[in-house]
């Protein structure tokens, strides 16, 4: 199978400006256009990010989107899977390009978000297990990060102080993004002695809500070759967009009834490590073969999952790795060089398409003051609602 190339990336400055979705998309997508050398009415398909707080217009982005670049006869679709959106609109182009419907594609995600937290969408959704914790539990994000946060705590002796210390190595880095909304290094007291939100979190352990846009041309193997040459282009090598296998009924904690030093030990691979198992899969690689990552770190402790899910370390070892220096740039393998969205804020259709930006400018050499040197080979990884995730593989 050809792989599909990553011919041009765009991407807005994340922050609150107040405008349109669809003009974050659109500049996001010029830039790509530019990026990949071609006009608009050179896309034969356009693949966009659902964003549902933007009324009709957000349900249909892919047409939106279209229509402001001015109609061409492209053809259309509109993905929806929260965070992991912009993946699946990944996705769906890679998926045409390999079928031979199309050579060239665009992929877009764009969101205007309101203040604080993200409220659960309307209506009701008994099925739907987010919406479940969401109304049963009164467990908005923040406090269902909490809960991811003190299940490190109460299995691996995770610390606040290692949920700062991700907070530090993120702000670090997006010091030189010059596309991040939070420019700013902060010291682990700076974190702590932010307000907790939902406790063991403090609010500088948790991402804002942002608006931005990013945007993607893809091209087959033939096109790219044929228009620049593809033989040091960034290809996607593997993509997933993973639902849970149920029954799960191996529990994840202390076994408190007999004996509070014994734990029940946990599943060899659980759900959230398939998202990334699947996008190694494709690829035809592994862990060790990772030079960079960009991940879904909503909260602090919710990046040191993903270096375990994504089998960095093993896990109850991500707090380890972490102190050693070995996930910051220079170490073995960097994680969030972008800042993370602990930087960027979530922009929720727009991240995981962000997050490929990063990876490809970061396997291009082009990731000026934050280069994570001799990179080949990047993973990305979401969690988005209603039970299922998402992960994209990119190598030169």
């Amino acid at each position: 199978m050809n792989d599909v190339i990553v011919a041009g990336v765009g991407m807005t400055p994340w922050g609150k400006w107040g405008r349109s979705f669809v003009e974050y998309g659109v500049e996001a997508a010029t830039a790509a256009l530019a990026d990949a050398g071609i006009d608009w009415r050179d896309v034969q398909f356009v693949a966009a990010g659902e964003t549902v707080r933007n009324g009709y217009a957000g349900y249909v982005a892919g047409s939106s989107i279209a229509q402001a670049l001015g109609w061409s006869g492209a053809q259309l679709a509109t993905a929806y899977g929260a965070c992991a959106s912009g993946t699946m609109a990944i996705d769906v182009a890679r998926a045409r390009i390999l079928a031979g419907l199309c050579d060239i594609a665009l992929v877009v995600g764009a969101d205007t978000t309101p203040k604080g937290f993200l409220a659960p969408n309307a209506g009701d959704r008994p099925s739907d297990p987010d919406w479940l914790r969401f109304r049963l539990l009164g467990a908005t994000n923040p406090a269902y990060f909490a809960l991811a946060a003190r299940r490190r705590i109460d299995l691996y002796g995770a610390t606040v102080d290692d949920f700062a210390a991700v907070k530090v190595k993120n702000a670090r880095h997006g010091l030189a993004n010059p596309r991040a909304r939070f420019r700013k290094e902060v010291t682990a007291a700076d974190v702590l002695a932010s307000p907790i939100v939902s406790d063991p979190l403090h609010l500088l352990d948790i991402c804002a809500t942002s608006d931005g846009g990013a945007a993607l041309v893809l091209m087959s193997e033939s096109k790219a070759r044929q228009l620049a040459g593809a033989a040091s282009a960034v290809r996607i090598r593997g993509v997933a967009s993973v639902t849970p296998t149920y029954p799960n009924t191996v529990l994840e904690l202390p076994n408190i009834a007999t004996d509070s030093s014994v734990v029940v030990p946990a599943p060899q691979r659980a759900y959230m490590d398939s998202i990334g198992d699947t996008a190694y899969d494709q690829a035809g690689i592994g862990p060790d073969d990772v030079d960079v990552a960009e991940v879904y770190d909503l909260a602090t402790a919710i990046e040191l999952d993903w270096y375990e899910h994504l089998g960095f370390c093993a896990p109850g070892t991500a707090e380890k790795l972490l102190r050693a220096g070995e996930t910051a740039l220079g170490g073995r393998i960097p994680v969030n060089p972008s800042g993370g969205l602990s930087c960027l804020g979530e922009a929720v259709p727009a991240q995981a398409i962000a997050q490929v930006c990063e990876i490809t400018w970061q396997l291009q050499g082009r990731a000026n003051g934050r280069q994570v040197e001799g990179a080949r080979v990047g993973v990305t990884a979401n969690k988005g609602l209603f039970g299922h995730g998402s992960a994209v593989v990119l190598s030169t």
